[in-house]
């Protein structure tokens, strides 16, 4: 396979990958990364399950494991998958992803609706102030779009019926946590809550005034914490291999 990647941006919601572009044109400054992405059909049920499987079909003809970046849900689609395959993962940087990985921006979006008893469009507004910051008037209209095409399109199981959550766990590939120092989604009690679940090689970092998508308001940080993070794997490994 020409132009083999060395690291794969998951991407499993199609109205909020114009978010990571900053963060992939970052990267590829001194590596090859691509962006796997995954569209649910209409009719599919809300799961990452066909996502899972079409994700493993695209690495198994890969000579060697790769680096999976992912961000809310795409992350968690990460998460699962490096669980199921191991081998096939170099490592897992997670952006905006808690200990209970299932609990996105849509999680936090059903919560308000139930709570405030509001309607769609008036929460959805708070909803971009919580996720983005204070934004003119027009910019906050074009972002609560992109979220309502997000709620229409992305395999998130959440719905204003229920939320669904699954359990914590660890990752068995280096990992690499993320998240915005700011972010009111995954709080700082979410990032903690990781550590039971931490080896040797894994470490967690907050981007200072970074919010829910920091990778997109920072990503000049952000790619220099995931580079230091490969490298450090790197390092690591040939100290390994000399040692024998």
């Amino acid at each position: 396979m020409s132009h083999v990647p060395d690291a794969l941006c998951l991407s499993v919601s199609p109205a909020l990958k114009c978010f990571n572009r900053p963060l992939l044109r970052e990267l590829s400054k001194a590596s090859t990364v691509a962006q796997w992405e995954y569209q649910q059909s209409p009719d599919e049920p809300c799961s990452l399950d066909t996502a899972l499987v079409l994700l493993h079909d695209y690495l198994k003809p890969l000579d060697h494991p790769v680096h999976l970046i992912g961000h809310g849900l795409s992350g968690t689609l990460g998460l699962l998958y490096s669980r199921l395959h191991p081998e096939r993962v170099r490592s897992l940087s997670l952006l905006s992803v808690g200990v209970y990985p299932s609990i996105d921006w849509q999680a936090h979006y059903y919560v308000q609706r139930q709570l405030f008893k509001c309607s769609r469009s008036f929460v959805l507004t708070q909803v971009v102030m919580n996720l983005f910051g204070r934004q003119c008037a027009l910019m906050t209209k074009r972002l609560v779009s992109v979220l309502e095409q997000d709620l229409a399109t992305s395999p998130s199981a959440h719905s204003i019926c229920a939320q669904h959550y699954l359990p914590p766990g660890d990752s068995p590939v280096p990992l690499m946590i993320g998240r915005g120092e700011q972010d009111v989604v995954i709080d700082p009690n979410a990032l903690e809550q990781w550590q039971p679940w931490f080896k040797e090689d894994d470490f967690q970092w907050e981007c200072p005034g970074g919010l829910h998508f920091f990778q997109y308001s920072h990503p000049h940080k952000v790619a220099q914490q995931i580079e230091d993070f490969w490298a450090d794997l790197s390092s690591k490994s040939l100290a390994q291999l000399v040692s024998c």
